[in-house]
């Protein structure tokens, strides 16, 4: 919906693709749908989700083997986004490096979006 022609709507690096595909052989699911919705201290947060069929209006990623689903009301959120997946001592998960996001709260669990695109929306 919101793509340049040539180039996906978010990336995933090799960790984020092998642990999404993991995470989809291990449930039957066709893939994970990301999105955002409005909450957390700074306005907005990541959602994902398990899905096993995309819809209609999902912009759909295919990386290594992973399916990522993009809702519709996020395309433009996170258009240019590198989703990576992290493993540290005290915690591993999804990483999202979106240069959409002008602010995010302390601990990196909610972002805010610069006004425009919240406008467009």
């Amino acid at each position: 919906m919101f793509g340049i022609p040539g180039k996906q709507a978010v990336t995933m690096t090799p960790k984020a693709a092998a642990q999404i595909v993991r995470l989809m052989e291990s449930g039957g699911h066709a893939g994970l749908r990301i999105g955002v919705k409005k909450g957390g201290c700074a306005g907005m947060e990541y959602t994902m989700d398990y899905v096993d069929e995309a819809d209609t209006n999902d912009e759909v990623v295919e990386q290594e083997g992973a399916r990522v689903m993009i809702a519709p009301m996020a395309q433009m959120f996170l258009f240019g986004t590198e989703i990576d997946y992290e493993v540290s001592l005290l915690e591993s998960g999804f990483k999202f490096r979106n240069p959409n996001v002008v602010d995010a709260c302390g601990c990196g669990e909610s972002i805010k979006f610069d006004e425009t695109l919240s406008a467009q929306n």
